[in-house]
């Protein structure tokens, strides 16, 4: 299995970057963790974004999901004509939400260009050969954290979270683990998202093989990040940058 970061910035992002996005593959699928700003364009530097087999989407803000709606005209207004409908995955509502800004022809074409099956917590999904299972995590509600399992190995993108006992359920004994580290140290706690010696104390008791941090708000100082979250974690840290791409191998071989 091997994950490609698309974008690693927080809520907006700085020079050079994207919002939350993550391309995960195996032999036999190919799927889209989150799709928010600038996300469809790094992927089409990495892939062929007509060859995705589905996308998921972890909650409702919209730094995780707005390049659906470029995605939208890329699958309906084709070359060769509409494609058929992208599968897509995400909370309950968020669907109905996003046709809110659209006119009631865009809304129909908006339905038109995606299959829709709504998340549920711990209900695995199963794309080709890897499955996808979904963890309630604490962020806004609902949020998933998702996890990859094929090739024998198992990856955990926690999404947006707060430290706690959902998300350690989600993150147990991953090979890999895309974390995100939104807040810079002082800020612990001041909003459901964890700052980097948080994401690393929930790798070491997750007992995770490999820490990637992302959702990086853009002023923060990535150097400090990765050392704090080393101190709390002793295994690899890596604090992700654009088009950073991971082979996700068995805990203790080296990747």
């Amino acid at each position: 299995m091997r994950v490609t970061v698309l974008g690693s910035a927080a809520s907006h992002a700085g020079a050079g970057e994207a919002c939350s996005g993550h391309l995960v593959e195996c032999d036999g699928g190919r799927v889209l963790f989150d799709c928010g700003n600038g996300v469809l364009s790094n992927l089409y530097k990495v892939a062929d974004p007509y060859r995705l087999d589905a996308v998921f989407i972890t909650h409702n803000h919209p730094d995780h999901y707005v390049d659906l709606y470029s995605m939208q005209a890329m699958l309906r207004y084709a070359p060769e004509g509409p494609l058929e409908r992208m599968p897509l995955f995400m909370p309950t509502g968020l669907f109905q939400r996003m046709q809110g800004l659209l006119s009631e022809r865009g809304a129909a074409q908006f339905r038109e260009a995606f299959e829709l099956t709504e998340l549920r917590d711990r209900e695995p999904v199963h794309i080709g050969a890897m499955t996808v299972t979904p963890y309630a995590v604490n962020h806004t509600e609902p949020t998933f954290a998702l996890v990859a399992q094929a090739d024998g190995v198992r990856l955990c993108y926690t999404a947006d979270t707060a430290p706690g006992p959902w998300v350690v359920a989600a993150a147990r004994g991953a090979d890999l683990m895309l974390a995100e580290a939104t807040l810079p140290e002082p800020y612990a706690g001041a909003s459901p998202h964890m700052t980097a010696a948080q994401a690393g104390a929930l790798a070491l008791e997750a007992g995770a093989g490999r820490l990637v941090l992302v959702h990086v708000w853009p002023t923060n100082d990535r150097t400090r990040m990765a050392a704090v979250a080393q101190s709390a974690f002793a295994g690899p840290v890596t604090v992700a940058r654009e088009l950073d791409s991971f082979e996700v191998t068995r805990k203790g071989t080296p990747s």
